[in-house]
């Protein structure tokens, strides 16, 4: 019985990435179609749905993608809805990368220290990867900051991340390097001295490509940052003296995580869930299933 994987895009045209990782995955044939929305998935997902007998569903699977995560989370909803009894495929959503990445990039840095009670600011968190990583460092115990140039996208994005997962996140405003800057130093201010919890902070970087972040200087300098990741891997990269390659590196008493040092992570993973589909016919591999495999896959190294 062939593996095959329709990958549903919001965008208009397929994502040629997701075609190929889906074939890395496992797929022995990925079907794409490009401009899917909730209004018209019904017939695709029924052509997913009624083909095979129970037995067989689990080599038919659905991939959710495109760049924009709310349109994906929509889409996904829309999918599950046709669902009913065993008539249902496995099915990952993914949009613009966001699970994936940020699954990865938060579990090297839970694997390298505990991140319960850090502080955590992830910059220019708006967009989907912004927005996951986000969560997921609270889920796992950090106070987390969301900043964007404009304060109303980072409380939209908070309140976006706090009615999907649950969490509590704070929004701020930082609109340049100095300001954004300045939201990382304030780790200091909010754990205190005589608050029993030693000034810690983790920085993630999730900018658009080419888009200067941090200086080196805005980094290198401040004495509470432990930790730090990038995923942008376009000159100029997010956080200036930060290799793309770095994998774990010690730069001036950080632990740093490059571009395509989280990124092999990250396309281990995508592969990891591709062929996961394909194990059982139930299975939603959303942000908390998929970090699930990631710290695991962290884990071992």
């Amino acid at each position: 019985m062939k593996k095959l994987l329709f990958q549903f895009d919001t965008d208009p045209m397929a994502s040629v990435f997701d075609v190929v990782v889906g074939y890395d995955g496992g797929a022995d044939h990925v079907v794409s179609y490009g401009g899917v929305n909730p209004e018209n998935v019904g017939a695709l997902v029924d052509g997913t749905i009624f083909t095979r007998s129970p037995k067989e569903k689990k080599c038919t699977a659905i991939f959710v993608g495109g760049s924009n995560l709310d349109d994906g989370q929509k889409l996904l909803k829309a999918v599950k809805k046709k669902f009913f009894a065993d008539f249902r495929v496995s099915i990952m959503l993914d949009s613009n990368g966001s699970n994936t990445t940020a699954a990865a990039g938060v579990a090297l840095l839970a694997k390298t220290a505990l991140l319960k009670g850090k502080r955590a600011v992830v910059l220019a968190g708006t967009g989907p990867v912004g927005q996951r990583a986000a969560a997921l460092l609270a889920k796992e115990g950090a106070d987390v900051v969301i900043t964007s140039r404009q304060k109303a996208r980072a409380e939209m994005a908070c309140r976006q991340m706090e009615e999907r997962f649950g969490v509590k996140l704070t929004p701020c405003e930082a609109t340049d390097n100095e300001a954004r800057s300045k939201a990382c130093e304030g780790a200091q201010v909010i754990f205190g001295a005589g608050s029993g919890i030693s000034p810690a902070q983790v920085v993630f970087g999730a900018g658009a490509a080419g888009i200067q972040l941090l200086e080196a200087k805005h980094w290198q300098e401040n004495k509470t940052i432990e930790m730090m990741a990038d995923t942008n891997a376009t000159p100029p990269l997010g956080l200036e003296g930060v290799d793309m390659m770095d994998k774990g590196k010690e730069r001036n008493g950080k632990i740093v995580f490059g571009a395509i040092g989280l990124g092999a992570l990250k396309l281990k993973l995508h592969r990891a869930c591709i062929a996961q589909l394909f194990e059982r016919n139930d299975q939603v591999l959303d942000a908390e299933e998929i970090y699930a495999v990631a710290k695991r896959m962290a884990a071992e190294g």
